[in-house]
């Protein structure tokens, strides 16, 4: 611990009279008095560091005061000697870390704490905010922890490279990592997707996806092929964000073999990023694996809402052949996707499908037909108003007046379908 000796015992006395005076104010809570007088201490001559010029007592008497100061005062004189501790050098650090952990300090004290340990890009302030972003279910807490994390960025990404290469810090250090999302961390998360642990790959994987850099894309698809399910799922995931890089990395081909992966959480990933490229190939791998009948009710839901947000015509086609054929909780979400159709185009398209599903059909549940309706009334569809007009006199009231909004709808709306 360092500390400014002070330079002539003018000073020295000084500061004994400023810090007899704060501590009067402290004890009668007149926080402005206590500011007002810490502002007097004498501070270092250099302009790019400035720091108050005291001994160790009265470092410790001046520590002392600020803290209480900070937890007692109110915000605004809170905010106000937030200014001083960065004066105060980095002896500060290692006390207010451990306040900034503990729980039972108050939120709003442990948020301004965070706001001075971000003037210190320390290994261990970049620690403390990661556990605190694991850790605090305070809303308002984590978003300062992540905005002082980004604000030290790049000045702390050397310390946790370092602390890569120890077991007792990796996992910790990539978490840190993973949160700085700067460019600079891409060569250090680069190194951890061949880590040995699933859990660190996982966690580097997820954060390379948040960048366009051209060494991560072969990267992604290699982790795929991971044997920790976690990683295939997050490579899944960050590929999904990468729709510009189908046709020259052949995605399709890479993802399609993970929709039948024994993690049903990698296979929904999977599919909603098959959905994503836009492609035809895509739907017809997605129709594939709908139609197969050992596939699970919960993926079937996944490959349904994929096919229609693949925006093609093929999609829409892949769905009217899975109108005919499957369960009941399976057509409502077709009818439900196919609703939600958002080009002209795909709208007609949608539209007939939905009403040509409703003149070849004999018997459906209530459930079925209010579906129906309403998806009808999202298409605006001219066309569909005979239909909506049968189900306006349906014998189900709620079928009844989803019909009746849906013909309002159309009503408000020119269409030319």
């Amino acid at each position: 611990m360092t500390y400014i000796k002070p330079e002539t015992a003018a000073n020295q006395s000084l500061v004994k009279v400023i810090l007899e005076q704060a501590l009067k104010a402290a004890q009668r809570q007149n926080w402005l008095e206590v500011s007002n007088q810490l502002q007097q201490l004498p501070q270092s001559k250099s302009a790019n560091h400035k720091q108050l010029v005291l001994n160790p007592e009265d470092w410790q008497t001046v520590f002392n005061i600020a803290l209480e100061m900070l937890i007692k005062a109110d915000f605004q004189h809170k905010w106000e000697i937030t200014k001083l501790f960065s004066l105060l050098g980095h002896q500060i650090i290692t006390p207010l870390n451990t306040l900034a952990l503990d729980e039972t300090v108050e939120a709003e004290v442990r948020w301004f704490i965070c706001q001075i340990l971000g003037n210190f890009p320390e290994q261990s302030v970049v620690l403390t905010l990661v556990q605190i972003l694991q850790q605090s279910n305070d809303n308002e807490l984590i978003t300062i922890a992540g905005k002082t994390l980004i604000q030290i960025g790049d000045r702390a990404i050397d310390a946790l490279v370092d602390l890569l290469s120890q077991p007792k810090y990796c996992l910790l250090a990539t978490k840190s990592l993973s949160y700085i999302r700067s460019a600079s961390t891409i060569t250090p998360l680069l190194t951890i997707t061949t880590h040995e642990n699933g859990e660190l790959r996982a966690i580097a994987i997820n954060a390379l996806g948040s960048f366009h850099d051209r060494r991560i894309p072969p990267v992604l698809i290699t982790a795929l092929q991971d044997r920790a399910s976690t990683v295939r799922k997050e490579a899944a995931i960050a590929l999904g964000f990468r729709p510009d890089l189908c046709q020259s990395m052949d995605l399709v081909k890479h993802l399609q073999p993970l929709l039948y992966d024994l993690n049903l959480e990698v296979c929904s990933q999977a599919a909603i990023s098959l959905g994503r490229m836009h492609q035809p190939s895509a739907t017809t791998a997605l129709f594939e694996v709908l139609q197969t009948d050992t596939t699970p009710i919960t993926l079937k839901l996944d490959l349904v809402k994929a096919l229609g947000w693949s925006k093609l015509s093929s999609g829409i086609a892949n769905l009217e052949k899975a109108l005919a054929n499957s369960s009941e909780l399976i057509v409502q979400e077709i009818i439900i996707v196919l609703g939600r159709s958002d080009t002209l185009e795909l709208k007609h398209q949608s539209a007939q499908v939905l009403i040509t599903f409703w003149q070849r059909q004999q018997s459906l549940s209530a459930s079925i037909r209010q579906a129906l309706a309403t998806s009808l009334g999202e298409l605006s569809a001219r066309s569909a108003i005979p239909v909506l007009e049968e189900l306006a006199t349906d014998s189900d009231r709620k079928v009844q007046l989803h019909a009746l909004s849906a013909l309002k709808k159309i009503s408000t709306v020119i269409t030319d379908y």
